[in-house]
């Protein structure tokens, strides 16, 4: 199986209030995540992003990070601090351009030996876009026509140069883009480097068995894990693929202990800290679309209906039925006789591996055995360290196992995923 790492930061994973959690600017922090990774024989180390910060009732709330330094400026630095691990930027397709980021990209990919990767993400709304001098120009619609054309063009850019390093002019007229002149960054190590994408539309996966080389996805259960996978997978032939080309990693938390009912507990207290009554309250209010603030977190659900077209918290996924969330979560609470907060930390917050490390590595295995994933991109719940006890005690399971790497036995990040190497198109 594959492994990467995720930096966490802003989503509601991270426990802010444990005394173990540190900075989310410093560069030690990044490192010692990082460096774990690399002693555990991880894939990659996978960064996200945010280009403006997120609102809550017209305010910057402080339940996210604020400070968040720019992903390639800090894989850059992780490049001389680590050996074979691969470095994953996320960088939005919508609000950059092709020559500077595949200029960006292909210099990391040099500076760190081949190990580059590109989580391409779209943005069509305008509170994002209002940080650019473009706006909110982008209708949904076109997202990833754009994106697909973004990566189109930084592919032929790095394809500009041949293998044997001789320059060549490069020209490209499209709906989105125009670009011509002479690239200035020889052909990397590995050729290009690798694409992530994460989408769940039809539109996304669809991008996916076209362009990606790995896909992060949210399906975390074994069901809903074989059938995005069948279905991804089952897209590739039509593009001229094969099954191998395409690596799917959902993200994914763990909680290890000694024992599973050791986990089950520590798992439950995590799941607490994560959803404070304050976190509790936003979660509602992002599906609600209203102001909560007159209700107890640790009361019932409120008996209002909610407000689809809401603006209430800006720079988070919005909800697509609200009315149909609200109703599952009565449900569930009368069933369960479960207040407000209960029933956020019951529907938003499970732990998708939970048990001694012998149990974790069995179902890791069993995912990957009955093909509902390839691998899996891990998400602690601390920084920077939330991976040291599954670095420690799940890992060498796994590899004595024979499910995972003992060893790197490449330098690029194409090798650590078994992609296969890209064909110089002159």
């Amino acid at each position: 199986m594959h492994l990467a790492a995720h930096f966490p930061g802003v989503n509601s994973t991270t426990v802010w209030t444990d005394p173990r959690s540190r900075s989310q600017i410093d560069f030690a922090s990044f490192e010692a995540l990082a460096r774990t990774a690399e002693r555990a024989k991880f894939d990659f180390f996978f960064l996200a992003e945010g280009l403006r910060l997120r609102e809550h009732k017209g305010r910057v709330h402080d339940l996210d990070v604020v400070g968040r330094p720019e992903s390639i400026t800090v894989l850059n630095a992780l490049a001389a601090v680590t050996d074979r691990l691969g470095l994953a930027a996320t960088v939005n397709a919508t609000f950059n351009e092709p020559y500077e980021l595949a200029r960006r990209l292909a210099s990391l990919d040099h500076l760190s030996a081949g190990r580059a990767a590109w989580n391409v993400v779209t943005s069509s709304d305008a509170f994002t876009g209002e940080n650019f001098r473009r706006g909110g120009f982008l209708d949904r619609a076109d997202r990833y026509t754009r994106a697909a054309e973004f990566v189109a063009v930084a592919r032929g850019l790095w394809d500009s140069w041949t293998p044997d390093g001789t320059p060549r002019p490069f020209a490209h007229t499209g709906r989105h883009f125009e670009v011509s002149g002479e690239f200035t960054v020889p052909r990397s190590p590995q050729g290009h480097p690798v694409v992530i994408q994460a989408g769940d539309s039809g539109e996304g996966r669809e991008f996916a068995a076209s362009t990606a080389d790995v896909v992060f996805t949210r399906h975390g259960t074994l069901d809903a894990g074989r059938a995005f996978y069948a279905d991804v997978k089952g897209r590739l032939a039509a593009h001229g693929r094969a099954p191998d080309d395409l690596k799917i990693m959902p993200g994914v938390t763990v909680v290890v202990g000694d024992n599973d009912a050791d986990a089950q507990e520590k798992a439950a207290e995590i799941r607490r800290l994560q959803v404070s009554p304050q976190n509790a309250l936003l979660a509602a209010e992002q599906v609600w679309g209203r102001d909560l603030s007159a209700y107890d977190p640790e009361g019932p659900l409120p008996e209002i209906a909610p407000d689809p077209r809401s603006t209430l918290v800006q720079g988070r996924v919005r909800i697509a039925d609200p009315a149909a969330v609200v109703a599952k979560w009565r449900a569930l609470a009368g069933a369960k006789g479960l207040n407000l907060r209960q029933t956020v930390i019951e529907t938003t917050t499970r732990q998708s591996f939970i048990g001694s490390p012998a149990t974790v590595a069995a179902a890791l295995e069993e995912f990957v055995d009955l093909r509902a994933a390839d691998g899996f991109i891990l998400v602690p719940h601390l920084t920077p360290g939330g991976l040291d006890e599954f670095a420690d005690r799940v890992v060498p399971l796994l590899q004595e196992r024979g499910s995972f790497r003992a060893e790197y036995d490449g330098t690029t990040l194409r090798r650590h995923l078994g992609l296969p190497e890209p064909v110089w198109k002159g």
